[in-house]
């Protein structure tokens, strides 16, 4: 059996947390292959490497100031974590390198990634373990977009010698070796696509959370966390705001068919949350598996008499909106009408999008409604038990809260609630306490 694990920037901060990655990595010898990030915050007000990373940059190729004085506090703080952990390695050589890049001007996306490559490094030198440099295993395209194909199989054929690995986070390179990071959850996706490359087993995340919460804790108290959810549950989720893994990140693992684990390096020994292609029914305690949502859209609303039975109507304005090249969110329909859920900032960019629907659906009535925020109740529960969409109605009424739109997706996995902004958070609040709280 073997395990790629992923460790996130607050997991490797300083050289307390190396010391945790360390304990965690070694006691099961399964957990062969290492991905890490940059080092994170190690307090509140602490900057991250990566940041500090961009404005070193930026100060010395772009304002041209002293490389090496921009450069001070970064590799003060890598030489912090060698000298604290008792390791003999220098990095000067690595310094003077991207020192030299910087005033070369070889692109913030190198810059960015330099965190992941040093304290891969870093830990590689600690565990005893071989690094490999991502730029030399993970590729993407000329014109950056990445190459599934020729990573899993460099990937595969690189690894297949060793067995152990540290293999850094967020970036890869072009075929003319410039770097290129991930745009987003760049180590996750790392760590997923290590995972498939040599068919892992088990692909676990570490980071500072015990797992997946029900909902986002910046609005609920407390909540409780998830034990096992589907790559299905977690897509859903994922789209709708949930911050623990990108939606993107998952896909390669899913393809693979390979659980994710979501650990806390804080308490190794704590469950966390399975994330697994399929799960039993019963699996969890709840009905719902989790709530999510998002701000800042825009409905526009139109009626049309017998619109159902018009050919083509429907196809007209997908085509308009393809041509603006404005991507939609939802479109709950009627017999008679139609909602169709935007962007706010895409509609903002389009401001002739609505008179150009009425000169190709001509509608009677056409109006555009601002300020909704979308919420999705998500659970595969939710397809077994009857009421659930009652129970979302009710908590609303009862909480003074207008629904604007419903919509429910094929698979009964998610129910959609459209209502004003100024209500999301509060929202939020009663529908957690009505499948949640209530449930004990």
């Amino acid at each position: 059996m073997s395990k790629v694990v992923k460790f996130g920037g607050s997991s490797l901060a300083d050289a307390n947390q190396f010391r945790k990655v360390a304990d965690i990595i070694r006691s099961d010898k399964e957990r062969r292959y290492v991905v890490p990030s940059a080092p994170g915050k190690r307090y509140k007000d602490d900057i991250k490497v990566t940041d500090m990373l961009y404005a070193c940059y930026d100060a010395v190729a772009n304002e041209g100031k002293n490389a090496y004085n921009q450069f001070a506090p970064i590799s003060e703080r890598f030489n912090g974590i060698i000298a604290d952990l008792g390791l003999t390695l220098s990095l000067d050589d690595e310094y003077e390198k991207i020192i030299d890049n910087f005033r070369k001007k070889a692109g913030k996306d190198y810059a960015a990634s330099r965190g992941e490559c040093l304290n891969g490094i870093i830990l590689a030198n600690y565990l005893g373990y071989e690094f490999i440099d991502a730029a030399k295993a993970i590729f993407f395209t000329s014109k950056g977009e990445f190459d599934a194909e020729l990573t899993d199989a460099s990937l595969a054929s690189i690894l297949e010698g060793y067995p152990n690995a540290v293999i850094p986070g967020f970036y890869g390179a072009r075929p003319d070796g410039t770097i290129k990071t991930f745009s987003r959850g760049g180590s996750d996706f790392t760590g997923s696509v290590v995972a498939r490359a040599i068919k892992a087993d088990l692909y676990e995340n570490w980071t500072d959370v015990p797992g997946v919460a029900l909902a986002d804790p910046r609005i609920v108290e407390n909540p409780k966390f998830i034990d096992v959810i589907t790559y299905r549950e977690l897509r859903e989720l994922s789209y709708m705001g949930f911050s623990v893994l990108h939606q993107d990140a998952i896909f390669p693992v899913r393809t693979a068919q390979i659980p994710i684990n979501i650990k806390n390096t804080n308490d190794p020994a704590a469950k966390g949350t399975m994330i697994v292609p399929s799960a039993p029914e019963g699996s969890n305690e709840h009905i719902i598996t989790g709530i999510a949502g998002k701000k800042h859209f825009s409905a526009v609303c139109l009626e049309k008499d017998e619109m159902n039975s018009e050919i083509g109507f429907l196809r007209r304005i997908l085509t308009l909106m393809d041509n603006e090249g404005i991507c939609f969110e939802h479109i709950p329909t009627g017999i008679d009408t139609m909602n169709i859920v935007v962007n706010s900032d895409e509609l903002a960019e389009h401001p002739n999008f609505v008179e150009r629907v009425k000169q190709v659906a001509n509608p009677n009535h056409i109006e555009v409604e601002n300020d909704l925020a979308l919420i999705a109740v998500v659970g595969r529960g939710m397809k077994s038990k009857k009421g659930t969409a009652t129970r979302i109605f009710a908590a609303l009424s009862h909480a003074n809260i207008n629904i604007k739109m419903i919509d429910q997706g094929s698979s009964e996995l998610n129910i959609i609630v459209g209502i004003h902004e100024a209500d999301f958070e509060k929202a939020i609040k009663v529908i957690y306490d009505m499948f949640i709280l209530s449930e004990g």
